[in-house]
């Protein structure tokens, strides 16, 4: 079964924080912090129309401007998250250009941040045709953890310690669906784009238990892509008994740059509980847990253990202290070690 997030780290272990995540047959993506994103291509970079800040210390926001610099003149809305004090970091990056010629730019460049407290959310528009000076007070609303809900897709937030607020996030699929081109075939139905048409009517339904929708399905002997192909009606729910798995979603979680106590490590690992992939800092060795600095990071042994207490399926390690070059496989093993330590002692 094919995935729907496709995410990959922008740099290496070593290099500035920043995950891109792509989606199956869709033209966006998200990106999840802002450092340096020099090694994603002007392609990529335009597909973004999301942005998830952990906090804003240079190398997790130092990529906005080269984001910035790629959509000025294009009609896009670009919408950032991030924690308190983000809305200040964004007018401050953008008080120091000079926009006296946008005035007159045919295309609209639109940001619309959001600031995460405790209980609630700060919302702020900055335009670009109006030199990207808020024109309205921002919006406050409440907020419990959903940052962003859509029918096939959530993210989620908790804020952490890390000496200041800092986000984690899980960004979670609804559900999955896919297709049994055999029973496809068994059924006479062409293969074709009518396919995401179903798939994007199974998100619509807030009911998977009453699929009412009638869909026109083109059949596989008048060719998917015929100018007049013989149409069959189906009721979604019988449509989707017939040829689809319906599966429970992936969930993808991003963690980075926290201080390693009882209080972050639970909402740690509530956050991240049976995801699929969890990509979580680990900046040191455990036995250099004392060393300047290392307080307001993990160590390789606790980034594996609050990936087996959240029973997450697979795990990928980044920011790494430059002191560890060349010795990257000791974090990986110390925290591929704490992980079986904790398995194997829940199996006991």
């Amino acid at each position: 079964m094919r995935p729907s997030f496709y995410p990959r780290l922008v740099n290496g272990p070593f290099g500035d924080p920043s995950l891109y995540v792509t989606f199956l047959f869709e033209k966006q993506a998200m990106l999840f912090d802002l450092g340096d994103i020099s090694a994603l291509s002007t392609r990529d970079i335009l597909k973004t129309d999301h942005v998830f800040v952990t906090h804003t210390h240079i190398d997790h926001f130092i990529g906005f401007d080269r984001l910035l610099r790629l959509f000025i003149g294009r009609n896009k809305t670009l919408f950032i998250y991030g924690p308190s004090g983000i809305l200040k970091n964004l007018e401050g990056k953008l008080a120091a250009y000079t926009w006296n010629l946008v005035d007159h730019y045919n295309n609209a460049l639109v940001l619309i941040a959001t600031e995460v407290h405790s209980s609630y959310l700060i919302e702020q528009r900055y335009a670009c045709n109006n030199r990207f000076l808020p024109t309205h007070p921002p919006v406050r609303r409440a907020f419990s953890d959903i940052l962003l809900q859509t029918p096939t897709l959530s993210v989620t937030t908790v804020i952490l310690d890390h000496g200041i607020p800092c986000l984690g996030f899980a960004l979670k699929e609804r559900f999955h669906v896919n297709i049994n081109k055999e029973r496809l075939r068994k059924h006479g139905l062409a293969v074709g784009p009518w396919l995401k048409t179903f798939k994007q009517a199974l998100f619509d339904e807030p009911n998977l238990e009453t699929l009412e929708t009638v869909l026109d399905v083109p059949t596989a002997d008048a060719g998917a892509f015929s100018d007049q192909p013989t149409i069959r009606q189906w009721q979604l729910g019988d449509l989707a008994k017939e040829i689809a798995m319906i599966t429970p979603g992936q969930k993808l979680v991003y963690v980075a740059d926290i201080i390693y106590h009882s209080a972050n490590a639970a909402k740690v690992v509530a956050l991240a509980r049976d995801a699929d992939v969890m990509f979580i800092e680990s900046a040191f060795l455990e036995k250099d847990r004392n060393v300047r600095g290392a307080q307001y990071h993990l160590t390789a042994k606790q980034a594996g253990t609050l990936a087996a207490l959240a029973g997450v399926k697979n795990f990928t390690l980044f920011h790494f202290s430059p002191r560890y070059r060349g010795l990257e496989q000791l974090l990986t093993d110390e925290a591929w070690e704490a992980q079986l330590n904790i398995e194997q002692s829940n199996i006991k």
